[in-house]
């Protein structure tokens, strides 16, 4: 145990010393700076080009087709500062109006044979394709009202001709499936990119120690499984300070930055609960360890940096199709598909999360999964341990598939 906490704290310190590390941590946070500042960003480009809450629309109904109905366009919440005007003006008026920057926008009405037309006027039509929507919607609300009221209609036949609708979802699914697409898909991203960011290290660190031979020292004063289990753990203690540095710097950032509610109007996280937190750290820890061990096992097979990639390759491969597996299924959560994903350890980690923010996890589906994942842990362990010893000490070429069951079965004669 002893052995074991040394190498840990060795292999932390290791890390955190490491300019690389640093200057990359530094950069993660920048961008997270960056990302949360985008809407001030937006804000300071603007240059009051197409609609904007500041926008200011001349709306002209020289015939008065309206009738002085327009005024309650001003209460509506349509995104412009509207100006009414009764007289007729002309169309070099109105592009003296916008270039003085007095409106930015102008819609002329005008009545031709029983028919409405707008005229529309901008600045630039590189920005604008049609008259906005919501301009139309609401004028053509306010013509309908006009004329609706010209034919004296009682209040119930007014009711009669605008129902109320009353709207629900149902599905035929037995479960119910509750849960937010945005945070599942971010939950599923951020498992998979912390487990991979954090399990490739173990490999990485390894074939560095094998090159500047400071593991000879480690060999001779401790076990390769204290020195396996050491480094998962040691590498797996930073990625979980990394993740809570980054959590932090960005609640911290989204008080500082953004406007009370706008992460809460993209983003519901009703269902993000103390159970799923803790749930979602246990399957993180779970899946790294799982995939570090896998990568401790391919990093001592080589014995150059530049030779890490190539061989951490099929490990790579089964946390892509690991993550895909799981991202793929939530489309239809309740799929046989899905139930499979949460239990094969590849995917486990990134699926099963999921599956408890919805809640559509039983229990029992939990701890098959929790224990399907410390079973395969425990194997890799095994057998990362074993191949280790043998291949730790290597300075050659690359060592192949037949030479790594070769160590094996050796090691066990």
């Amino acid at each position: 145990m002893r052995d074991l906490l040394t190498v840990a704290f060795f292999t932390i310190k290791d890390m955190v010393k490491r300019k690389s590390f640093i200057i990359s941590n530094i950069i993660i946070i920048l961008i997270i700076v960056l990302l949360f500042n985008i809407p001030n960003i937006l804000k300071l480009l603007d240059n009051g080009e197409g609609t904007s809450s500041n926008d200011k629309l001349l709306l002209v109904d020289s015939e008065n087709i309206f009738e002085g109905n327009l005024e309650v366009i001003k209460q509506m919440d349509l995104g412009y500062e509207v100006e009414i005007s009764n007289e007729e003006v002309s169309f070099d008026e109105i592009k003296e109006k916008i270039t003085n920057g007095e409106i930015d926008d102008a819609l002329i009405l005008n009545s031709n044979n029983g028919k409405i037309s707008m005229e529309y006027i901008v600045e630039n039509l590189m920005y604008v394709e049609e008259v906005p929507e919501t301009l139309v919607n609401a004028i053509s609300s306010i013509y309908t009202n006009m004329q609706i009221a010209k034919l004296n209609l009682t209040e119930e036949e007014l009711k009669s001709m605008s129902p109320e609708f009353e709207f629900s979802l149902k599905q035929t699914e037995e479960e119910k499936v509750e849960g937010n697409v945005a945070v599942m898909m971010l939950l599923s991203m951020a498992l998979f990119f912390a487990i991979y960011y954090c399990a490739y290290q173990v490999s990485t660190s390894i074939t560095v120690e094998k090159t500047s031979k400071i593991i000879e020292t480690l060999v001779t004063s401790t076990s390769p499984r204290s020195i396996v289990l050491g480094k998962t753990i040691g590498i797996g203690l930073v990625g979980l300070i990394q993740i809570a540095v980054y959590l932090i710097v960005a609640l911290i950032c989204k008080e500082v930055f953004l406007e009370p509610g706008v992460i809460d109007s993209i983003i519901n996280f009703n269902n993000v609960t103390p159970f799923l937190i803790g749930m979602t750290l246990l399957y993180f820890l779970l899946g790294y360890a799982a995939y570090a061990l896998l990568y401790a096992l391919t990093g001592s097979t080589v014995s150059k940096p530049e030779d890490v990639q190539s061989a951490n390759g099929p490990v790579a491969i089964l946390v892509i199709i690991g993550f895909y597996l799981a991202y793929f299924t939530m489309m239809n959560p309740t799929s046989n598909l899905n139930i499979i994903a949460s239990i094969l350890p590849i995917s486990s980690p990134f699926c099963m999360p999921l599956r408890i923010m919805m809640g559509i996890a039983e229990t029992k589906d939990i701890i098959l999964s929790i224990g399907v994942l410390l079973l395969t842990i425990i194997i890799v362990a095994k057998v990362s341990i074993r191949i280790y010893s043998n291949a730790i000490l290597n300075y050659g070429s690359k060592i192949g598939l037949k030479d790594i069951v070769r160590m094996y079965k050796n090691k066990n004669g």
